[in-house]
């Protein structure tokens, strides 16, 4: 049987680095250091919580939240700042999405997704660049696969919306697959 620190070593050694990199794409490097770390201390403690051969998407849903918690704290950090200084400061750094999609996707889209609630961005971020299938997604936000594929296609209808994307265009992620009679 293997022991929680042994369980433990082996989900960070296998998925320290994709979590890492989850991180990165949604922040600077520093506070996705930061995230990565808090996201495994989290782990550490709930190890017995992992779900077997399904950790990767559990540790996205806890970086999410880690990283929600960093963004609220930096926004009251930033709104005390000028109170405390009598200055207001310049606007953070460019964005981590920018930097990702330069090249191959235009600002556009990142304005788009930028205007869509918190948890739709999560979604299309996790379907699209984590790549992850419905039952993954399902784990990764805490609900049914059936409740993720509807949330998704939700979002990305009003991503669509946002791009002025006609609808009859618009795709479906993980479509039912017809069964033959």
């Amino acid at each position: 049987m293997e022991t929680s620190r042994r369980r433990f070593e082996r989900v960070y050694n296998a998925c320290y680095a994709a979590v890492l990199r989850y991180c990165l794409r949604r922040t600077n490097r520093e506070d996705a250091l930061d995230a990565t770390a808090e996201t495994f201390l989290v782990a550490w403690r709930r190890v017995d919580d992992l779900p077997a051969g399904r950790e990767l998407p559990w540790l996205y849903g806890v970086a999410f939240r880690v990283l929600a918690n960093q963004r609220r704290a930096s926004a009251r950090r930033a709104a005390a700042l000028p109170r405390l200084r009598g200055v207001a400061d310049a606007p953070a750094g460019g964005q981590p999405e920018l930097v990702v999609l330069q090249g191959e996707e235009s600002a556009d889209l990142v304005a788009a997704l930028d205007r869509l609630s918190p948890s739709d961005q999560e979604l299309i971020r996790l379907a699209g660049w984590e790549e992850l299938d419905r039952d993954a997604l399902a784990l990764a936000v805490g609900c049914t696969a059936n409740a993720a594929t509807k949330r998704l296609n939700r979002a990305l209808d009003r991503l669509g919306r946002e791009l002025g994307v006609p609808d009859r265009v618009r795709g479906r992620f993980f479509r039912r697959k017809k069964v033959a009679s």
